[in-house]
């Protein structure tokens, strides 16, 4: 008889927990990923990597926190190369990625908050350059510097332009400066803050804009439709309160 009782109770356990939401289970913590790409992500330390969420500021940065504190969830946020964190959210469970470029291709590749905030696909010679483009189209005579993993320079890649990779874009304003590269593919905040604050280089000269999307919390597939919802509603609480004016212009 004890026997059975004891099974009989460890079967009502398993029942209760089957029928616990995952989205309570998961509230124990979120582990959100993000890079070192100013102004909209940028470590205060001034390192290429941040651990912690204090390390870390920015106008996507700042805008996930806020959202953040309108939810229940624990979270982890850490600064990583962009490249091994969009691969290593994928597949697992309570993981996103910001600021990410929403596009068709990936679309179903997560689940989608936001947005956030737009980035603007921009083409940038060096300081004192004569380039200028009247399309897209007229860039495939030039080699144009990007960064793997990076929707701009992904998208080039796949229409044959001649790309040069690298695994980050901070050195691509020295490259340009150097001639190495005759365009180089970024957001038109980010190049000529990047050049400035990384290399002193004043002067980029911003040659076609041809695109413009939002960028999004990115989360994986495998986290709860439940908290991918709580996540947009806390998001949308923020920007119907005023809690998010103001921050871009704080970053320019």
């Amino acid at each position: 008889m004890r026997i059975t009782s004891a099974l009989a109770k460890t079967v009502q356990l398993l029942i209760l927990l089957a029928l616990v939401p995952s989205a309570a289970v998961a509230k124990e913590k979120l582990y959100l990923f993000t890079e070192n790409y100013p102004p909209y992500n940028l470590s205060t330390t001034g390192q290429g990597f941040a651990h912690g969420v204090e390390d870390i500021a920015g106008i996507c940065s700042d805008i996930v926190k806020i959202m953040m504190s309108n939810v229940d969830y624990d979270y982890v946020m850490k600064m990583r190369d962009w490249s091994r964190s969009y691969d290593w959210v994928q597949g697992r469970e309570n993981h996103a990625l910001f600021c990410t470029a929403r596009t068709d291709e990936r679309e179903n590749d997560f689940q989608w908050v936001g947005p956030l905030a737009p980035i603007k696909w921009t083409l940038f010679a060096a300081p004192g350059s004569e380039i200028r483009l009247s399309s897209l189209e007229e860039a495939r005579q030039y080699q144009i510097a990007g960064y793997k993993g990076d929707v701009m320079s992904d998208y080039l890649v796949a229409e044959g332009f001649n790309v040069v990779m690298s695994m980050s874009g901070e050195q691509n304003p020295r490259r340009l400066a150097l001639g190495q590269a005759d365009l180089w593919v970024t957001d038109g905040l980010v190049g000529p803050k990047v050049a400035r604050e990384e290399h002193d280089i004043e002067g980029l000269v911003p040659v076609l804009v041809f695109r413009e999307t939002p960028m999004y919390l990115a989360v994986s597939n495998q986290t709860a439709p439940g908290i991918v919802a709580d996540l947009q509603k806390a998001l949308d609480k923020a920007r119907a309160s005023g809690r998010l004016d103001g921050i871009e212009a704080r970053y320019r």
